[in-house]
């Protein structure tokens, strides 16, 4: 192989890598939590569901799965591109295992796999200095990478609870009529009440804005589905904002902020929209195969 050949396929393979690891970085570790290439695939995987009404996917698990292994193939691919400049020369093998029974392609994607992996067959054992050099940094990669999804998906549930607890609360309060009764209660118990949903909705703001993945988490109990419930926010709000009491219209301004911003959060990320939140919260509704609940 030409001296240009090897370090194309070198750079080729570190630019795959770095992609795939960059990824991982803007999705786990970043605020935002919004790498590129985990949200193209969890956005088409999403919209493939809603062509099929929904039926055929369990978007949330299934695009998660298919992001982490996204992940795994580039780092598999990669580091095989990395290894193929310096096979079959640079291994050595094992008895009953002839070289030239396989391609050079394949036998670089072994290599990385069982290296990524940590399996440690050593049917292939690496003799070039630079495979043995890199070789570990690829095992500890592999392990960063079982780490990461592991936490990935035992961190999505947290913010899976505190938008069924919002929804719950929500169908709690239409099925009382709460904010047709505002004038009746005492302001006190109107404020508390009020007060403690615009800090859950900040919580669920922050939720989308940090997990995006949870966007494309479905419920099939409309009583836990958070797109079904959440317009009756509205309802509140605009009961608020218009009550007799300042502390209830003082309270109702929070709500009414803390809906603003959990829509732009809503349609700047996933439906944009470009509407007010009535229009953006009945599109996520939409999205998630609900009809708007009563308000």
């Amino acid at each position: 192989m030409s001296t240009g050949l090897a370090a194309a396929l070198t750079v080729g393979g570190v630019l795959v890598l770095a992609a795939g690891l960059w990824d991982m970085f803007r999705t786990l570790l970043h605020p935002t939590g919004q790498g590129v290439l985990s949200r193209m695939v969890m956005a088409g995987l999403w919209r493939f569901s809603r062509a099929t009404g929904h039926r055929l996917l369990v978007v949330g698990p299934s695009g998660m799965l298919a992001v982490l292994l996204l992940w795994v193939l580039m780092q598999a691919v990669g580091w095989a591109l990395i290894y193929l400049p310096h096979v079959p020369e640079g291994l050595v093998y094992s008895s009953g295992i002839d070289p030239a029974d396989y391609s050079d392609a394949v036998e670089s994607l072994y290599l990385s796999a069982v290296t990524l992996t940590t399996l440690g067959y050593g049917d292939v054992v690496p003799t070039d200095p630079w495979i043995r050099a890199v070789s570990p940094v690829e095992a500890l990669t592999g392990f960063a990478l079982l780490t990461a999804g592991l936490t990935w998906f035992t961190q999505i549930y947290r913010p899976l609870s505190r938008r069924r607890s919002l929804a719950l609360e929500l169908k709690a309060l239409a099925g009382t009529c709460f904010a047709d009764q505002l004038g009746e209660i005492q302001p006190e118990i109107v404020t508390r009440v009020l007060d403690t949903l615009t800090t859950e909705v900040g919580r669920v703001r922050i939720d989308f804005a940090q997990h995006s993945e949870g966007f494309y988490f479905q419920e099939k109990d409309p009583a836990l589905s958070l797109p079904h419930q959440v317009t009756y926010l509205l309802r509140l709000r605009d009961s608020a904002v218009h009550a007799p009491g300042s502390a209830v219209r003082s309270s109702g301004g929070r709500l009414s902020v803390a809906v603003c911003q959990l829509s732009t959060v809503l349609d700047d990320t996933f439906l944009h929209v470009g509407a007010p939140p009535e229009e953006v919260l009945t599109a996520y509704a939409t999205q998630h195969g609900h009809h708007r609940a009563p308000a």
